[in-house]
């Protein structure tokens, strides 16, 4: 049974002192007041960028040895895992295993509440069975209280199978603490309608998950400076973005940029490659193996070894 004294000291579930009269105020008051609840968000999380950047070296290492990155959550906190999860393909060109959403309750829990799906301490389990979890995953349980019983329970699976185990919450000194190697909790406060999450809780978890898969995409080599030039064009915008990365980076006409292009399979490091070091589609992806998939390394040691020549 649930402890109501358990839930009433969390910081994520007490009454905000400002918003208690919420409800009679105007549109404009109400927007000002969720503003200046929102400033904290940021001082929030950079409170906790050490663990955060722990994380991300962890992640990259992972998925350089072939291991996923998995988050788990109910409710908000699911969600936003599939969230980030699904935009890394098209953002980096990751293939869809590499980092991987569950969410409490399913697919139909993305849309619909599924009454009780949080409570449920083995439902995470068989998915992380199916995925054949190990010692070369990360698991990064999302529970803004801290003791989500899906939550909790999936990194006690994932704990006994040898997975790396982080934990994401809102408040300090949560049970979270005691199923995860570390935990990152940026404590934002009460919210403005109490216990609603989705507000400053979830935006400070975007934040972070941001920077998680961003930051181990831009140690894996899928930037070039702060250029997208690993994504995957699926649409015609993206496809113009790929033309305009590949004439920016090689200066070349948009003949030829499109040329190229098609020739590397729309491929934006390749087509760099090949145009800036003289080489085939095949052996500039060659070079980019090589080097890693780092598209500034494989340029660097392509001038090398002009140089020398």
């Amino acid at each position: 049974m649930s402890n109501p004294k358990a839930l009433a000291h969390l910081t994520t579930e007490q009454r905000h002192p400002e918003s208690t009269s919420i409800d009679s105020e105007s549109a404009v008051e109400i927007v000002e007041l969720m503003n200046r609840e929102d400033v904290q968000v940021c001082e929030a999380v950079r409170k906790v960028k050490d663990s955060i950047a722990r994380t991300i070296d962890r992640v990259t290492l992972c998925l350089r040895n072939h291991g996923r990155l998995i988050y788990l959550g109910a409710g908000t906190s699911g969600r936003l895992g599939v969230l980030d999860a699904s935009e890394c393909p098209p953002t980096f060109s990751t293939p869809p295993e590499w980092v991987v959403g569950i969410i409490a309750g399913g697919d139909r829990a993305l849309r619909t509440a599924v009454e009780g799906a949080e409570d449920d301490r083995n439902g995470a389990t068989d998915a992380l069975k199916q995925m054949n979890c190990g010692p070369q995953d990360v698991v990064v349980g999302i529970a803004s209280s801290g003791r989500t019983p899906y939550v909790l329970g999936g990194l006690e699976m994932a704990r006994e199978c040898g997975a790396t185990t982080v934990g994401i919450t809102c408040n300090a000194a949560s049970p979270l603490e005691a199923h995860a190697d570390w935990v990152i909790a940026p404590v934002v406060g009460p919210e403005i309608v109490s216990g609603s999450t989705r507000l400053k809780a979830g935006t400070a978890t975007k934040m972070i998950l941001n920077m998680i898969t961003t930051g181990a995409m831009i140690r894996l080599g899928k930037t070039y400076g702060n250029l997208m030039v690993d994504l995957t064009a699926t649409n015609e915008k993206l496809r113009q973005r790929s033309r305009m990365l590949v004439k920016t980076l090689t200066q070349q006409t948009e003949e030829e940029v499109e040329r190229v292009l098609s020739l590397c399979d729309g491929e934006v490091k390749t087509a760099v490659v090949a145009i800036q070091s003289q080489l085939s589609p095949d052996e500039a992806r060659q070079h980019l193996a090589r080097c890693g998939g780092h598209l500034r390394r494989a340029l660097n040691e392509s001038r090398g070894r002009k140089g020398e020549a």
